[in-house]
């Protein structure tokens, strides 16, 4: 069922259907994302800059040196603290579009069943406000436990698989039911959403690739619903 729905989203990816909302997505990610590196950059020339090069002519001639070091350890830092925003960043904006991913796949996969129903905008800026804000915790908590090793890895893993996997099937859920139902068969269902969202968490953690990250959880969590629906439908008739 995880397998098969994973396969699906990846292939209906970079269908023609579905590049207009990919190409959307990418650019508006790119976009936001450059100017957040003005922005990293802007704070730091402004605030850690000034102070840094106050203590350098402190130093002797010999340790000139230090400059160049201190440049290209905030070359780094700059450049990491980028890299954290990259998941939340991709995943705000990725939240514009989740209703014309799902309309795209009940459309095109299921059009027996008939399309749900979008949701309402402000329900869907407090989904994607509320996934930002899981997303960003959750990060920061996995960044706190890369100080230990052997964790680190895994605790990406199981925070994000959580996390995404939940936010994700809830809200392909809701398109057909209330709040209230889409949490229950989630909770019902728990063990299959953590898994698919450790799917998803991996392709998240790979660099370029984690931009179309949202898309395609979005796309697998749309089928990973209908084979759980499906299979509880199956599952409650006389002899089934």
């Amino acid at each position: 069922m995880i397998v098969e729905a994973a396969s699906a989203a990846a292939a209906r990816l970079f269908t023609r259907e579905f590049r207009a909302v990919l190409w959307k997505s990418l650019g508006l990610t790119i976009l936001a994302l450059i100017g957040l590196w003005f922005v990293i950059t802007g704070v730091f020339e402004a605030f850690a800059l000034p102070s840094l090069q106050s203590l350098l002519p402190d130093l002797p001639d010999w340790t000139s040196w230090f400059g160049w070091i201190a440049a290209i350890l905030a070359g780094i830092a700059l450049a990491l603290g980028l890299g954290l925003l990259i998941a939340p960043v991709t995943a705000l904006v990725a939240g514009l579009f989740l209703d014309d991913v799902a309309e795209i796949i009940e459309k095109e996969d299921y059009p027996q069943d008939g399309p749900g129903r979008a949701l309402p905008l402000a329900t869907s800026i407090l989904v994607s406000t509320k996934f930002l804000l899981l997303v960003v915790a959750g990060n920061l908590f996995a960044l706190l436990l890369l100080l230990i090793p052997g964790i680190n890895f895994i605790a990406f893993f199981v925070v994000n698989g959580y996390l995404i996997g939940r936010e994700f099937f809830e809200f392909a859920a809701m398109r057909f039911r209330s709040e209230a139902e889409a949490k229950a068969l989630r909770r019902r269902n728990a063990g299959t959403v953590f898994l698919a969202g450790l799917i998803i968490a991996g392709v998240l953690s790979v660099p370029v690739v984690n931009l179309i990250g949202p898309l395609f959880a979005a796309a697998m969590m749309v089928h990973l619903h209908k084979a759980v629906s499906a299979r509880e439908a199956r599952e409650v008739r006389p002899g089934g």
